[in-house]
């Protein structure tokens, strides 16, 4: 029997796993980088063990540390997560060589699994279809456009299209980087990119004794930079027929294994409706919680219970109603989705009827590793939470999730929500039109379009509450001179307004000042009512989920950078310089690739000239804003 169990991972995932724990009886151990020491999921263990550094190679993805810990805190079992090292097989066994009890398939499943190259052999071996393997070295012009995957892990790292030959050899020079550096193996390798195609998996759960289950199929492909950003149970397009081909071909997969436990076997399904083996997953998905929504389990529950020899119901249960999880990330829609860091003041959906949990009765549930005051750090993935809703159907669950989206308030860092909720309500989405092209089929732009449209009255509200919350013993916006109006100019919009002496907004006309405080404004315009909800954090003020920044009355004249100057958009290591001084670039060209949050992107020049200074090298750490290079002149 498990008593103590150390979860080799972090944030929104530990705290899903310590959750089953605290219901199984179990005491949950956490480990913790430097830059984690404060996160919530570190509070909420029983005991937790520092993995000095920062960096994952220093911290999460060594083995060493990590079996030392469990021993250190007395833990009997240890389970892996996602990502790092849950799907290494020298994990696994260094795990169980200890004497301890890993929550996982066997290292052999593991290793058999381990590689997509060699799976793709051994599952097509028993009449599983699959798509062809290239190897990057001998891809030609024929073969393309390719996709580049990496060999060992999963969740977009080290992914990318390749459509024209010349860009094959940087490609994957990069994909491996990046695999390396998520998941300590830079091997990978290419397949044909099946356009138009659907990403579709099917969650398998097995025990030792024999018995396998299928627990539906999950439709994953609303994707950015090969990332699900929307995954959702039962898919939309899969019929009876085609779902029984894929229990079959997942099920023979994971005999063919002998695997025991949680995993995800992972299909292509073409527009035709014929089906291509991707990969098993050897471990637990981001978005489990669909299945464990629709299905009435606890799939974390039910791993623990594997691992301690327990047995599966001969029948699997019977599926209820339809979710959809989101993945909330902190990133900047407006500078290609960068990823954000920095201070989450505030983090709250209203009316959530779980967390970690598959609620009582159809509703919204939250797994998050954020809270209000939480650092989102530049070392990891930034995604700040998944939201799920579950429903009766497809459209009660895209209804639900995205108004508990829409009024969320989330202040300290820009995301990906307006993206989310565009995506739940287009006309594309709710009629099932959902293939790996969605994103692009339908326009980015489009999709990422404000969810705050009047940003002039926002702003008047902002510009309202802040001078409420200025007043002293004098009415609200008096001044020594009535008649001129007060301007409150903020980066997004310029507001001007003005009180009679007992408070009264006279202006701008049409518009009626019902009530105001430092934090709530509701206007009256042409009689009809509207209450914003108004934070301010420094310059940042928010109303509703709109943004807004203050312009300062009299700027710091130290803050202005040098012309051409390029700096660092975020803190990240300096992966890469491809310029020296003296060259001539044009626009766009790429001066240096920076690697945060697992990601590596690429630093290009805003405008032509010739690169006058480069201040960094490979290897460097940087702080955003630093200045990297400098650009001078338009180039002739």
């Amino acid at each position: 029997m498990i008593t103590r169990l150390l979860v080799a991972n972090r944030g929104e995932i530990a705290r899903r796993v310590f959750r089953s724990c605290r219901l199984a009886g179990i005491s949950p151990v956490a480990v913790f980088s430097d830059p984690d020491a404060d996160a919530p999921f570190v509070a909420e263990a029983d005991h937790a063990v520092r993995l000095p550094g920062a960096a994952p190679s220093e911290t999460y993805l060594r083995i060493d540390a990590l079996v030392a810990a469990a021993k250190a805190t007395g833990a009997d079992a240890v389970h892996p997560g996602y990502g790092f090292l849950s799907e290494n097989a020298g994990f696994a066994r260094a795990v169980l060589d200890a004497g301890l009890t890993w929550v996982g398939p066997s290292p052999e499943s593991i290793e058999a699994m381990g590689s997509k190259v060699a799976a793709k052999k051994r599952v097509a071996a028993d009449g599983v279809p699959v798509l062809a393997e290239l190897d990057p070295e001998t891809v030609t012009e024929d073969d393309l456009p390719v996709l580049i995957k990496a060999s060992a892990g999963g969740g977009g790292r080290g992914m990318r299209i390749v459509r024209e030959l010349s860009a094959l050899r940087e490609e994957v020079a990069a994909a491996r980087r990046e695999a390396e550096s998520a998941f300590g193996d830079g091997t990978v390798f290419c397949e044909p990119l099946l356009e138009g195609a659907r990403h579709v998996e099917v969650q398998i759960l097995a025990d030792s004794h024999g018995t396998v289950w299928a627990l539906g199929e999950r439709e994953c492909s609303i994707q950015r930079r090969h990332q699900k950003i929307v995954e959702e149970t039962p898919s939309p397009a899969v019929t009876p027929e085609i779902r029984t081909k894929l229990f079959d071909a997942a099920v023979a997969a994971a005999r063919s294994i002998s695997y025991v436990g949680a995993g995800t076997v992972e299909f292509l399904l073409s527009a035709k409706g014929t089906i291509h083996f991707l990969e098993v997953n050897t471990r637990l998905q981001v978005e489990h919680p669909v299945t464990e929504c629709v299905y009435g389990i606890d799939l974390v529950r039910w791993q623990l219970a594997i691992a301690e020899g327990g047995q599966l119901p001969a029948d699997r249960p019977a599926p209820r109603g339809h979710a959809i999880e989101v993945r909330l990330y902190a990133e900047d829609p407006s500078l290609d989705w960068r990823p954000q860091s920095g201070t989450l003041h505030r983090f709250a959906l209203s009316d959530v009827d779980a967390e970690f949990a598959v609620p009582r009765d159809f509703g919204l549930r939250l797994d998050s590793g954020v809270e209000d005051g939480s650092v989102v750090g530049v070392h990891y993935d930034p995604m700040l939470a998944k939201v799920i809703a579950w429903g009766p159907d497809r459209a009660a669950a895209a209804r639900r999730l995205s108004a508990a989206l829409a009024g969320a308030k989330i202040h300290g860092v820009l995301t990906n929500r307006d993206l989310l909720v565009n995506v739940l309500r287009s006309k594309e989405f709710l009629a099932g039109d959902t293939d790996t092209g969605f994103l692009d089929r339908v326009g980015l732009d489009v999709l990422s379009t404000p969810l705050v449209t009047d940003v002039d009255r926002s702003a008047l509200a902002a510009a309202i509450a802040l001078a409420h919350g200025r007043k002293g013993r004098f009415p609200l916006g008096w001044r020594n001179i009535p008649s001129q109006p007060q301007r409150t100019v903020f980066e997004q919009a310029e507001v001007s307004y003005r009180f009679d002496r007992n408070g009264k907004l006279v202006e701008p006309a049409g518009v009626e000042l019902v009530r105001a405080s430092a934090d709530e404004v509701v206007l009256d315009v042409d009689g009809v009512r509207q209450r914003y909800e108004v934070s301010r954090y420094g310059d940042t003020v928010y109303v509703g989920p709109l943004a807004l920044t203050l312009v300062p009355r009299f700027p710091d004249p130290t803050d202005k950078i040098a012309e051409g100057a390029t700096v660092a958009p975020m803190p990240g290591t300096v992966v890469r310089v491809s310029v020296e001084p003296g060259a001539v670039v044009e626009a766009g060209a790429e001066l240096l690739v920076l690697e945060a949050m697992k990601m590596e992107h690429r630093v290009v020049a805003a405008a032509g000239g010739k690169v006058a200074e480069v201040l960094v090298q490979a290897g460097q750490q940087v702080e955003a804003g630093a200045v990297l290079a400098v650009v001078e002149g338009e180039r002739a």
